[in-house]
């Protein structure tokens, strides 16, 4: 967990469904997706199970709930341990500059050291210009390019 001045980030929990929604359906509108209700569902009961292979955090300034992270965490062939993937992770539009997304993120490498995860990686869109520039502060671009199964 960490904080500053009224920012803290802490995991999500049961209570936090109704102010998780309208950012995971940002999230999803940005990338222009749409998924079934049910994935929604199901995707709210991973982030709060009590299981730490799929979570996540939130960014709250005072009580008002302004960034989420999903992370989703793995077994690899490059190491004996873990990897942790950090699948989604979004601020709410009014809110950006205010350091949730970065918060976020040393949220993110701080559960990645207590799991003792190898790795924390993310990927996001190349046209996505606002959180690369976050992201090279952060992170570091390794260059790889994702493929799919059309």
């Amino acid at each position: 967990m960490s904080s500053s001045d009224t920012l803290t980030v802490r995991p999500l929990q049961s209570l936090d469904q109704q102010a998780w929604l309208p950012l995971w359906q940002g999230y999803l509108d940005f990338y222009q997706a749409s998924l079934d209700p049910e994935v929604t569902k199901v995707t709210w009961q991973r982030l709060t199970a009590d299981d730490d292979t799929v979570f996540g955090f939130g960014a709250f300034e005072g009580q008002s709930l302004i960034g989420i992270a999903h992370c989703v965490k793995h077994r690899a062939t490059w190491t004996k341990g873990w990897y942790l993937y950090l699948e989604d992770l979004f601020t709410s539009p009014a809110s950006r500059g205010k350091g949730a997304g970065e918060a976020l993120i040393q949220a993110v490498y701080d559960k990645a050291d207590a799991l003792e995860a190898s790795r924390v990686y993310w990927h996001t869109h190349y046209t996505n210009e606002v959180a690369c520039r976050l992201y090279d502060r952060v992170g570091s671009n390794a260059g790889f390019i994702q493929y799919r199964r059309p």
